[in-house]
């Protein structure tokens, strides 16, 4: 069967599970609306503010709607947080002092946030070890579950633990991205233990559900979901009135916090994109699924499989050579809006141990929630997909791909 018949039969299966999608949008977007009503969002407060930016109404609209929407205390969105790793550093400095441990129950931290921790990267530069903060893992049971009963015991045995860390999504690993009722599990077992802190980073996770997780902070990038593709950069920290407050800190000064800091004209794309975040996501799940489909039916390995539950909204491939993988990026580039010209090549892309290949013909430079897709130059050789602005683009890409692995196969680029 040739991919654009197999696209035909994919989408025949999906309806109930589009359906099932699209209940959620509808309700997350309901509360967006709800929260923006609340907030008293006025055309004012996508006007621009300069120099101190004191009394900006739309950043601290803004941030109101962020903890009413994600179920917080509090909440800090600022356009000048580069990517979620500068948004995980600035929550993880901001808890955390010299003499505590930093527990990842996740198993090993993404690549990008071994050398904020000092796991890798030369001393000096300002890590956390730089500063004595330890760090602490436990990985996944066989099963891809978080271990509550070792975290409960690291827990007692080690009472300098201050902050415990989930990633939800799987980052460049096998395992599957983590439930908002497991990341909860995990929260309330947290809180049997005096002084510690739950962190979530919430990277790609945001409306793929009903609600997002309860945690001391929730932490994110507004050029993957909840910048809804509008976004141009930035991050928020969500959660608890202390613990957000302590963040504000990390991104001005102790005392200021978010009081200041000009918004420079980028509310406008930050409110907008929160209100068109619900629906792009909807767009983004509904491409994951349907390469799920597609490529299962080629004979690879998906995760996750077409008709399984989406805590993000990543889908991983497991093509088994570097051939296939860079063949499948090309098709995702060739498929995009923005340089579809362009033929990807893996490169040493800065804070990553291996080569990476990345495709992403994006509007927002390496905006995830656009269709996009990257991979490490290593065995198994795995594409992670992710984003989709609109399914119609998402579903041209994925017919792309499709194609460029086929040929890659018939010219002996073997899985």
């Amino acid at each position: 069967m040739n991919p654009s018949e197999l696209i035909a039969e994919a989408e025949a299966k999906l309806a109930p599970v589009f359906e099932k999608m699209n209940e959620i949008s509808k309700a997350r977007t309901a509360d967006v609306i709800d929260a923006f009503r609340r907030a008293k969002m006025t055309e004012a407060c996508l006007y621009p503010s300069t120099g101190y930016g004191y009394d900006d109404k739309g950043r601290e609209a803004l941030d109101r709607v962020y903890a009413e929407v994600f179920g917080c205390e509090a909440a800090i969105v600022r356009h000048g947080i580069a990517n979620g790793t500068h948004a995980l550093t600035i929550g993880l400095f901001a808890l955390l002092r010299p003499g505590d441990t930093m527990l990842s129950v996740t198993g090993s931290v993404y690549d990008t946030l071994e050398e904020t921790i000092g796991k890798s990267g030369k001393a000096g530069r300002g890590s956390l070890r730089d500063f004595g903060i330890g760090y602490e893992e436990i990985p996944l049971t066989p099963d891809g579950t978080v271990d509550i009963p070792a975290m409960r015991e690291r827990l007692l045995q080690n009472k300098s633990i201050r902050v415990v860390y989930a990633q939800r999504s799987r980052g460049y690993g096998e395992r599957r991205a983590l439930s908002v009722g497991e990341l909860d599990e995990i929260g309330r077992a947290v809180r049997e233990f005096e002084g510690v802190y739950f962190v979530v980073d919430n990277c790609y996770g945001e409306f793929t559900e009903a609600r997002e997780p309860r945690a001391d902070l929730i932490i994110g990038s507004l050029i993957k979901n909840p910048g809804g593709g509008l976004a141009k950069s930035g991050g928020y920290l969500a959660g608890t009135k202390k613990a957000v407050e302590l963040a504000s800190y990390r991104i001005t000064t102790p005392g200021l916090g978010g009081e200041v800091g000009a918004t420079l004209g980028q509310n406008r794309d930050m409110i907008q994109g929160f209100f068109m975040a619900p629906h792009t996501v909807l767009q983004a799940k509904m491409t994951s699924a349907l390469a799920a489909y597609v490529f299962e039916a080629m004979g690879f390995e998906v995760s996750p499989r077409w008709d399984e539950e989406r805590p993000d909204i990543i889908e991983t491939i497991r093509l088994g050579s570097p051939e296939a993988l860079c063949a499948f990026c090309r098709g995702i580039q060739h498929g995009s809006p923005i340089d579809s010209f362009v033929t990807p090549e893996p490169w040493d892309m800065p804070g990553y141990g291996d080569k990476v290949i990345m495709a992403a013909g994006t509007f927002v430079s390496g905006a995830s929630i656009e269709l996009s897709a990257d991979g490490p130059l290593r065995p198994p050789y795995i594409a992670y997909m992710q984003g989709a602005l609109t399914y119609e683009s998402g579903r041209y890409g994925i017919l792309c791909a499709a194609r460029e692995i086929e040929q890659s196969l018939a010219a002996g680029g073997g899985k």
